[in-house]
């Protein structure tokens, strides 16, 4: 069970995630999060690079060492990780964020954080898990390869009457959510618990979305997730199951 959570904050570092692998190697317990003002070297699924504009967004990782896990289950962390990004939206904002899964949190349509989760070995077991979480928050500009898709939570927040984020605070909510879900999910150590909610904010359920592997790509209709948190999928009148990390899930007609 996660029961603490200890918060470290640096004006700048490479990466998040790598700051916490260090201080797993020294035996640092879990519930450890550091967070940065801005990373110079951070990183998004299938080896992406995820920027993080100087005070501009959340650059947050938090230390896991979960005890007798089955390896089989660390892919489903990412999923409970995308759960508390959406709550915590949702509570302090009236930002109601749906997940394009497996982790990303969609805004009207634009994809408003990213989520990567590593994991080392030793002898034979888990030895940590790394939870990294960048959430948009001041941002108003992106790369141009990514604007089309991106958003922040003050864009968000000026199309429902203004207001701005809060960095610290919006970090803080989100662990503690993260808190919540996690010793759900660690309990059975899969989504048993969690399916129903997580299903009731997946974009695209009940409709068309284009699978895309690396070697096809096809159509499919979205279903929901089964316990281990992966997609099914209905193709031809038959069910077929998406495993994390194996497609990108794009819809017919956009970035959802």
């Amino acid at each position: 069970m996660l029961n603490e959570i200890r918060y470290e904050y640096f004006e700048s570092v490479d990466s998040t995630n790598d700051r916490i692998k260090s201080r797993a190697h020294e035996e640092e317990s879990q519930g450890l999060v550091i967070s940065a003002g801005q990373q110079t070297a951070g990183k998004g699924r299938i080896g992406r690079k995820w920027e993080s504009p100087s005070h501009d967004s959340i650059a947050t990782s938090m230390l896991l060492r979960p005890d007798e896990i089955k390896l089989e289950a660390i892919p489903t962390i990412t999923v409970v990780a995308a759960m508390a990004v959406r709550d915590a939206l949702y509570r302090i904002y009236g930002l109601d964020g749906q997940i394009k899964w497996p982790n990303d949190i969609v805004i009207g349509g634009k994809k408003i954080c990213g989520i990567l989760t590593e994991m080392e070995m030793k002898d034979n077991k888990v030895w940590f898990v790394v939870v990294g979480i960048g959430v948009n928050v001041h941002n108003r500009t992106f790369p141009e390869d990514i604007a089309f898709k991106a958003t922040s939570v003050d864009l968000e927040l000026e199309k429902v009457g203004g207001g701005q984020g809060h960095r610290e605070e919006l970090t803080k909510e989100i662990w503690n959510s993260f808190k919540k879900y996690y010793n759900i999910f660690i309990e059975t150590q899969d989504m048993t618990g969690l399916k129903e909610e997580y299903e009731k904010h997946l974009a695209n359920r009940g409709n068309r979305v284009r699978i895309e592997d690396h070697e096809n790509s096809y159509e499919a209709v979205a279903l929901g997730i089964n316990e281990k948190g992966e997609l099914i999928v209905e193709v031809d009148s038959e069910e077929r199951i998406i495993r994390t990390g194996e497609v990108s899930v794009r819809g017919i007609y956009g970035y959802v």
